[in-house]
């Protein structure tokens, strides 16, 4: 057994492989945290763990419990109120105003597998994968208010799902201000918090600091997780880097409004918070009603950062990502937009497949246009019918066209969004979100529909129905373009509208939920203005997600070094677009752009019908040279190997390893070109020391260890450049490495 019971001490033991974590009962009837960290050995009790000291100025539990102190103990899921003074796990608010709850243990259960949450994505163990879960029941007999605590763990992934259900078994109407899906307290606050953060085109962006006295945080109130911040951080050790150190990791199963949050008391001791933002947040619990949190993801490693996301990446794999999906390698495509935007025909899209085709393409994606009269982005929003005139011999029959050329097809939606010039709006304009007498906001000339109501639910699934039936359709790319502003349900009443949030990505779920089970085979793909809800939420439904609408090669390094930390390479779709950028207006090779975009769902975003023969064969043989190796670059092992977030950020380099260790691929990426500069060597990970590689298909043989500790010699780049028109700035090298047979 993983989770080891003690009944008498009330004592709670769950071990994965390489981790233990450990609570127990109180003498309050209360939860406290004894330990999370690198396994130890499974005892009756820990004393020396669980030690107390009286401190002064402290509330206790009663006058002969004087050192049972809040304020000093670390614990499971907090209240505020009785002596703690740190920020809580939850608050409820009764009818007469009291905000003070007195949870006390009451029973325990303990069963093998992961059953999935009802309306929420969820992680499951549908492969016997050895999970075991334990529910912890806790009561507030004065509320009749039931407090479930969930705990999952997947031994052989180091992970620990954690989740809170509040269920009102009493007799007055409560009102949840705040609820946590996570809560962890540790005993000292010598850690940097690694957060990944950013702006529109340029997301995830490592940023770490020291912990400090008070409240560190990220969050989001965009009613997505957003580009600026993302749900997924760390908590490291100062000396800790991608090889070596002890690191935990934190995410959240969510798509919307989240705080991330670690306070360090006047002890020095840390608390850390994962869960739905409480601003602007509330839910009301009737008699008979319950409420459920979010899963908040837990895992921590002493290997480094590197083992980190690895064992994150391959549990995300295993036990979140839709299954059908999750090991099937990804169809390189062809993305129209930044080829054509709005302004295509028939015609032109068909030249476009059949190009595409002959360079060893395998998906046709037509993008935003084909809907309503859709010719800019002020209309057609929310009609989602055929634009006839681009397509006067029927879409069904252009949507044949593809296929019969051999082709996948894809299609672009914006399914939560809606135009004012729209058919839609016409007949419901109480379906966009506002509040009563108030301007609307417009964000990229659209707004939002109101996915709390069901009817709108109801609405887009049969509209999307019609179209992936008369099409055939093998791929979605599901946008959302904008923030929530003006966040206000007409549906409902004045006293749930902090609801509406939480409602609204819930509406959302539904819609995925709906599509996915009707149609199981086709591959969904999240996008959020690039990478605005990169979060897994949304890789519940969508395995894989638009990683940034910055297609620039320099910054998609850093964009998708940073996402690498907490989302496996399967995750980033990456494409090579034209030059100059059309996010920053640079220019580089077409061999960079495609080195930084292997390491991802490969595709391309630009006109290749006008492109020279030269450029077109090129492109064949990057598309023939990702398929080669797609099972690799994809679901390979990844390695950072040089950080650009570090060290003046000139250099990137990182790696993906075959699970055999037969194969490795590692590339090198420099931003500037240097003058003079010493003899260069790439540190490789992950090989077999004992076995013989070649590298590039070379003569000379070398041993793993070698290459992983000795480093393989890089050449100038000027020289390699000298005499060309290529430029010796942005280069990069891809290093092919293979066990010799």
């Amino acid at each position: 057994m993983a989770i080891r019971i003690e009944d008498q001490n009330l004592l709670f033991h769950l071990q994965t492989d390489h981790t233990s974590y450990i609570f127990h009962v109180m003498e309050n009837g209360e939860l406290g945290q004894i330990y999370y960290g690198k396994r130890i050995h499974s005892k009756s009790s820990y004393d020396n763990l669980t030690t107390r000291e009286w401190h002064n100025a402290s509330a206790a539990l009663s006058l002969k419990q004087k050192d049972f102190q809040l304020q000093t103990i670390k614990q499971e899921y907090a209240s505020l109120g009785k002596g703690d003074f740190r920020n809580p796990a939850y608050q409820v608010t009764q009818a007469n105003g009291s905000r003070i709850t007195e949870f006390k243990y009451e029973n325990y259960k303990l069963v093998d597998g992961k059953q999935r949450l009802n309306g929420l994505p969820s992680t499951f163990d549908d492969n016997d994968d050895d999970a075991q879960t334990l529910t912890i029941a806790l009561r507030d007999k004065l509320l009749g208010l039931v407090l479930h605590l969930n705990y999952t763990i997947f031994p052989h992934q180091d992970v620990i799902i954690r989740s809170a259900e509040f269920q009102n078994q009493g007799n007055e109407k409560l009102t949840l201000n705040s609820a946590a899906s996570a809560q962890l307290d540790m005993p000292d606050s010598d850690y940097d918090f690694i957060q990944f953060s950013g702006a529109w085109a340029r997301e995830r962006y490592m940023i770490r600091t020291h912990l400090r006295s008070g409240v560190q945080s990220i969050s989001s109130l965009r009613g997505t997780s957003s580009h600026q911040q993302n749900p997924f951080v760390m908590l490291a050790r100062p000396n800790t880097d991608d090889a070596n150190g002890s690191v935990f990791g934190f995410n959240l199963v969510y798509s919307g409004n989240f705080a991330d949050q670690v306070q360090v008391d006047q002890y020095d001791a840390s608390r850390m918070m994962v869960g739905i933002n409480p601003e602007e947040f509330a839910w009301n619990l009737k008699p008979g009603e319950k409420f459920q949190t979010p899963e908040a993801v837990l895992s921590y490693t002493d290997q480094g950062m590197n083992q980190l996301s690895q064992q994150m990446g391959a549990f995300y794999q295993n036990h979140l990502v839709n299954q059908k999906f999750a090991h099937v390698e990804r169809p390189t495509l062809i993305n129209n937009w930044e080829a054509t935007f709005m302004d295509f025909d028939e015609d032109k899209l068909l030249s476009f497949a059949t190009t595409a085709k002959k360079l060893g393409l395998e998906m046709f994606v037509l993008d935003d246009g084909w809907f309503g009269h859709r010719n800019a982005d002020n209309s057609s929003l929310g009609d989602w019918f055929v634009n006839e005139p681009k397509f006067p011999s029927g879409f069904d029959t252009f949507a044949n066209k593809i296929h019969d050329l051999g082709l996948k097809f894809g299609l672009w939606f914006e399914p939560e969004m809606i135009s004012i010039d729209s058919e839609l709006y016409k007949e419901h304009p109480d379906w966009l979100i506002n509040a009563p007498g108030r301007h609307a906001s417009p964000e990229r000339q659209q707004f939002v529909l109101d996915m709390t109501r069901p009817e709108v639910v109801d609405y887009l699934f049969d509209a999307m129905s019609k179209i992936i039936d008369m099409t055939k359709l093998d791929y979605i790319k599901w946008d959302m373009n904008r923030n929530i502003t003006e966040t206000y349900s007409n549906q409902l009443s004045a006293a749930d509208q902090l609801e509406m949030p939480h409602r609204y990505i819930l509406g959302v779920y539904q819609l995925y939920d709906r599509l996915v089970k009707a149609y199981p085979d086709v591959l969904f793909e999240s996008c959020s203005s690039g990478g605005g809800r990169f979060d897994l939420g949304m890789m519940y439904y969508a395995p894989q997600a638009w990683t940034s609408d910055d297609t620039d090669a320099v910054e998609r390094m850093l964009i998708q070094f940073g996402t690498s930390y907490g989302y496996p390479q399967a995750m980033m779709g990456a494409h090579v677009s034209a030059v100059p950028n059309d996010q920053v207006g640079r220019i580089t090779s077409l061999k960079t752009r495609a080195n930084v975009a292997y390491f991802g769902d490969f595709g391309y975003e630009l006109d290749i019908t006008k492109m020279s023969a030269e450029e077109q064969q090129q492109v064949k043989d990057q598309v023939a040279f990702y398929k080669a190796h797609r099972q690799l670059f994809q679901f390979g092992k990844f390695y950072r190997i040089d950080n650009p977030f570090e060290n003046g950020g000139n250099v990137m380099s990182w790696e993906v390893v075959s699970n055999d260790k037969q194969h490795a691929i590692a590339g090198r990426y420099q931003i500037l070109n240097c003058p003079n500069t010493g003899y260069l060597r790439l540190y490789i990970e992950g090989l077999d020391p004992d076995t013989k590689y070649t590298v590039n298909g070379g003569s000379e043989e070398f041993y793993g260890d070698e290459l992983m500790n000795a480093g393989l010699f890089v050449s100038d780049i000027l020289h390699e450049t000298h005499g060309t028109e290529q430029s010796a700035d942005f280069n990069s090298k891809l290093f092919v490495i293979d066990a010799v047979k």
